[in-house]
């Protein structure tokens, strides 16, 4: 357990870590948006291409999906505990700050106190997961190959994520901590379970399986976000907060879009289901 801490929070390059656009990979406004276009085109041109040259079988993608979600989940799980580790130790280390403020350690974790400086363990694994979206990034193209199949809905969620955690390291922007627990504790489920399914294991009904979990991790992340707007007003501001607005907008584009496919998804089962059982 000690060489586990040793390696998640007390390694002088964890410890020391400073949110710098100069000197770390991807930490630029213009690489953001460069990259976030790039993945746009290139998944359109790939099923742009691929819808004309009609092709009707998938291509074969081997191993590679299943391996693609094992490493998600690996990397999700790594992600998880750091952020979890990294909370306990910033909650020891600076216990006798939050006591003269009266703060809690729930209340840290929802609101950060204003002038904080996107240094240090927890910020490290906060970019470590914005690097670890744009790995996410290649199932995209892995559905586009296989199942001939782009949404806007999945366009749209990749992102935004990477725009929010973009901005949770570029402003200090509060609620990044649970958010990122929330998010890790997810995807290690739900990747978890996508290697289960490309192994060819059993597998009931993966679709709604994913989108249920989506759909809890949408309501935690809602009712955190009630929870930042009434500490800010209770505690004299948090960190971050035009960061948090413009994150709670897409948040909130983003649950329309998914409530619109999650509702259009069970009532196509729905209406499938009604037509098997009366023929």
């Amino acid at each position: 357990m000690e060489s586990m801490k040793y390696w998640l929070i007390q390694h002088p390059s964890i410890v020391s870590f400073r949110w710098t656009p100069t000197q770390l990979y991807g930490a630029t406004w213009s690489f953001l948006i460069s990259a976030i276009s790039l993945y746009v085109i290139a998944a359109l041109t790939l099923h742009l291409l691929l819808k004309l040259s009609r092709l009707r079988r998938s291509l074969p993608l081997g191993p590679i999906p299943a391996l693609h979600s094992l490493i998600m989940s690996l990397v999700s799980v790594a992600i998880f505990t750091g952020t979890l580790f990294s909370a306990e130790a910033e909650a020891r280390d600076t216990r006798w700050l939050w006591r003269r403020s009266r703060t809690t350690s729930f209340e840290w974790l929802l609101c950060f106190p204003l002038g904080t400086r996107p240094s240090g363990r927890v910020f490290f694994w906060s970019y470590v997961f914005y690097l670890s979206r744009f790995l996410h990034l290649l199932r995209t193209f892995f559905v586009v190959l296989r199942d001939r199949r782009l949404s806007f809905l999945r366009l749209f969620n990749n992102s935004v994520l990477l725009v929010m955690s973009f901005l949770w390291l570029e402003f200090s922007q509060s609620l990044q901590v649970l958010a990122i627990l929330f998010y890790t504790s997810a995807y290690s489920v739900v990747c978890a379970f996508r290697f289960w399914t490309e192994l060819g294991l059993p597998s009931k009904t993966p679709l709604s399986f994913t989108a249920n979990c989506q759909l809890a991790l949408l309501g935690c992340n809602l009712a955190c976000h009630v929870g930042v707007l009434s500490l800010h007003y209770l505690r004299g501001g948090c960190n971050g907060i035009g960061a948090w607005l413009f994150n709670s907008l897409l948040n909130a584009a983003f649950l329309v879009q998914f409530l619109k496919s999650y509702v259009k998804t069970h009532s196509q089962r729905k209406s499938k289901s009604s037509c098997a059982s009366s023929s």
